[in-house]
């Protein structure tokens, strides 16, 4: 991240500014009970989260495999571009709520600099296409979403 770049805050300027990148890759959300293993495994996860039931992964489809770990659906991830304030109001929601209306799930993980959305492989193209028109209808001021920053 550039020196003095600030994050987005509005909802709107969030949904306007997001720039969905569909990224290369199979991604798979597991879970590991054994912490040795989990910690191990931690090293090749693009994410990581400690649950009461174990250690949760999101780790690249190959790197799963090569483990011998088991998952349910291969995801794609998207990434919103926009550098979203951890305090801004509305993104998730509304890409969530985009996603479900074209009757697509989604798993969004809010990072520092981004937020990135996974979604089932057979649906991350229409996926794409849904959060790019979002982001237009934003741009266009075409919707209901108001900045209250």
């Amino acid at each position: 991240m550039k020196s003095g770049t600030r994050p987005v805050k509005g909802t709107r300027k969030m949904i306007a500014n997001m720039t969905p990148v569909l990224q290369p890759g199979t991604y798979v959300f597991c879970t590991m009970l054994n912490t040795e293993d989990a910690t191990a495994a931690a090293t090749l996860a693009l994410a990581t989260f400690a649950e009461d039931e174990g250690m949760s992964l999101v780790l690249e489809k190959s790197e799963a495999d090569r483990l011998g770990l088991s998952y349910g659906e291969k995801m794609r991830r998207i990434t919103l571009m926009v550098y979203s304030s951890v305090s801004g109001v509305g993104l998730t929601a509304a890409v969530a709520g985009e996603l479900a209306r074209h009757r697509i799930p989604a798993n969004v993980v809010a990072a520092t600099q981004h937020d990135h959305v996974f979604v089932p492989k057979k649906h991350a193209d229409r996926a794409l296409d849904a959060l790019r028109v979002l982001q237009a209808r934003a741009r266009d001021g075409q919707d209901e979403f108001t900045d209250a920053d």
